[in-house]
């Protein structure tokens, strides 16, 4: 049997379990199915849905010494009220249809903010995706040492993890799916990381030994992962890891997570429309684009940088070329920071009018496009 037929077996395989998932949830959750040859996100109501979702969604942005006025005065210093009166109706007016990932760069260089509670993400009434924070491989985190997915503490702490958000969250409509780790170490590493090196070193996979041992430890942590889920949370879609695209991606981890996820799920600031087509045409699985921009991002401290309108454009018209692809990202971050330097609004709330017109325009061009599929 050659590769691409082993790998298209495998990707046939991994449907059943979705079909059930799908058939268990359908009317009341977002599932996934396929029509006329095209992946979909299925609403609850039946409606397919490509998901167009706005990244890094946090106030602190609000409550600098020179604009705090703006949180106390306007809002009342209530998150709820930001929420509702300032992100959800933004987010409508620029065509987004979703909430893709809510943490926030903090500080450089350091860790993200806190995801949303329940009461918050009702407050926002959008779908929207969760993080789960199973493990701490991000490519950009520098100060958590790698857990071995072997041992019964990591068991423990999964399904702490999953009882912490999954039970709250497991009966909400809104809720699309569950995110894992954000550019897992997988067989990389980044200078700032470099003490912990990466989950597996990629020097084993040149024998048959060690790629077998990737196998079996990618396989313990995504059916680990994807059990925690299932026993407090029976329906929603399980997003996995977002890999980092432009970084080596190992099959045997790939390969691993077929069975426990539901769709793959990539960052990517390189070139999105052609990796993610591959991802979809190696696997057969739907893919996401769950984060991605062009900006620049090696800005000295006091430079701001913006979101490219024009390439954001560009992308999602490539995206929906793609049969596979069931959604964007941008990881454009809802208010600009000190520490990440670049929003669809600054710190006093100005909007970045060129390109928010732009990305606007192209939101609103996918949406068209969707009614012509339906």
């Amino acid at each position: 049997m050659n590769r691409r037929h082993f790998l298209n077996r495998t990707a046939l395989a991994t449907l059943v379990p979705a079909l059930s998932l799908r058939a268990a949830s359908e009317g009341k959750f977002f599932t996934l199915a396929q029509r006329k040859g095209r992946w979909w996100l299925i609403q609850p109501d039946g409606g397919p849905l490509l998901s167009l979702g706005l990244n890094h969604i946090d106030p602190a942005s609000l409550r600098y010494p020179e604009n705090i006025h703006l949180w106390r005065d306007k809002y009342g210093g209530s998150m709820q009220r930001w929420l509702q009166e300032s992100v959800a109706p933004n987010l409508k007016l620029w065509g987004f249809n979703t909430v893709g990932w809510v943490q926030d760069t903090t500080v450089r260089n350091w860790k993200h903010s806190r995801s949303f509670t329940h009461v918050e993400y009702r407050a926002l009434g959008l779908p929207y995706c969760h993080m789960l924070p199973f493990t701490e491989s991000h490519q950009w985190e520098k100060h958590t040492a790698h857990y071995d997915f072997r041992s019964a503490d990591w068991k423990e702490w999964c399904d702490y993890v999953a009882r912490s958000h999954c039970a709250e969250l497991a009966d909400d409509p809104s809720l699309v799916g569950y995110f894992y780790s954000d550019c897992p170490c997988w067989i990389h590493q980044r200078p700032d990381n470099a003490w912990r090196g990466p989950i597996f070193d990629p020097e084993r996979l040149k024998t048959e030994a060690g790629r077998k041992e990737l196998s079996e430890l990618a396989r313990i942590y995504y059916q680990t992962t994807h059990d925690a889920i299932r026993r407090y949370d029976k329906h929603h879609l399980i997003l996995g890891d977002r890999y980092e695209a432009n970084q080596p991606i190992a099959m045997e981890v790939i390969n691993a997570a077929l069975p426990f996820v539901d769709v793959l799920s990539f960052q990517d600031f390189s070139d999105p429309v052609k990796h993610l087509r591959e991802w979809h045409e190696k696997t057969g699985k739907p893919v996401l684009l769950a984060d991605g921009a062009r900006i620049k991002w090696q800005t000295a401290p006091g430079e701001f940088t913006r979101n490219n309108g024009t390439w954001y454009a560009e992308t999602l018209e490539g995206l929906l070329q793609n049969p596979g692809c069931i959604g964007f990202h941008l990881c454009g971050a809802y208010l600009r920071n000190k520490a990440r330097r670049y929003g669809l609004l600054d710190e006093q709330e100005t909007p970045d009018a060129e390109n928010v017109a732009l990305i606007t325009a192209a939101n609103r061009k996918a949406a068209e496009w969707m009614k012509t599929q339906e």
